[in-house]
C-alpha cells in the first residue's frame, strides 16, 4: 500500500476523531460481514453513539466494553443492514488485515479529539 497523495493540514482538521469509551457491545449476526454493534461515550458533548465494527477475529463483546477508542464522528450516518452506524471505529489492520482497533496507551477523558 502506497502513502496516499498530500493534504493540506485543513483537510486533516476537518475529520473530527474523537476516544470514546466501549459502554455496550453486543453480536450483529445480521451484518454481512461478522460485526459487533457499538454504544460508545463520547462525553458530555457528543454524547453515546453508536457504530459496527468488523472486529470479530480480535475481540469479543465482553472483552470490548470499557475499552478506549478511536472514532471518526462527523461522518454521516451509515445504514448497515437493520442498523444505523453513527461513527466510524478506527483500527489497523494486523499481518492477516484482521482488525486492530486503536485507542489511547494510557486512560483519557472522553471526547478528546485527536490532534
Amino acid at each position: 500500500m502506497s502513502i496516499s497523495k498530500p493534504i493540506a493540514y485543513a483537510d486533516f482538521e476537518a475529520v473530527d476523531i474523537r476516544v470514546g469509551t466501549v459502554v455496550a457491545a453486543e453480536p450483529f449476526p445480521e451484518a454481512r460481514k461478522p460485526a459487533i454493534k457499538l454504544r460508545i461515550d463520547f462525553g458530555a458533548e457528543i454524547g453515546v453513539k453508536k457504530s459496527s465494527a468488523q472486529v470479530t477475529d480480535h475481540y469479543t463483546p465482553d472483552a470490548l466494553v470499557g475499552r478506549q477508542v478511536a472514532a471518526v464522528v462527523n461522518f454521516p450516518p451509515r445504514q448497515i443492514g437493520p442498523f444505523m452506524s453513527e461513527v466510524l471505529t478506527l483500527g489497523f489492520p494486523d499481518a492477516d488485515g484482521k482488525v486492530v482497533l486503536i485507542g489511547p496507551g494510557l486512560p483519557v477523558p472522553d471526547g478528546g479529539k485527536l490532534f
